[in-house]
């Protein structure tokens, strides 16, 4: 049976992920930060970038848990390889 959800506001999202893609382009043409804080600030703005898709374009909000846990699956597999790139640029 589905519940009825308010719809959410997409320009608003859409406005959200324009901002979060201008400061990527900022922070990734500053030359004074060294390469590590310069992968951790940019992997930071992508995963919330990516977390908002996921929640309102993908409408995964609106979901039941077990469809979260479907979609929280590979989270660790995403850490790994997050760890290894953070290691390299040290």
């Amino acid at each position: 049976m589905e519940t009825a959800h308010k719809q959410p506001n997409y320009y608003a999202i859409w406005l959200i992920l324009f901002v979060l893609t201008i400061a990527e382009l900022g922070v990734a043409f500053l030359s004074g930060l060294h390469a590590a804080v310069l992968i951790t600030i940019l992997l930071a703005l992508a995963v919330w970038k990516a977390l908002l898709v996921a929640l309102y374009y993908m409408h995964l909000r609106f979901e039941p848990r077990r469809m979260w846990l479907l979609a929280a699956t590979p989270i660790p597999l995403v850490l790994i390889f997050l760890l290894v790139v953070l290691a390299e640029g040290w």
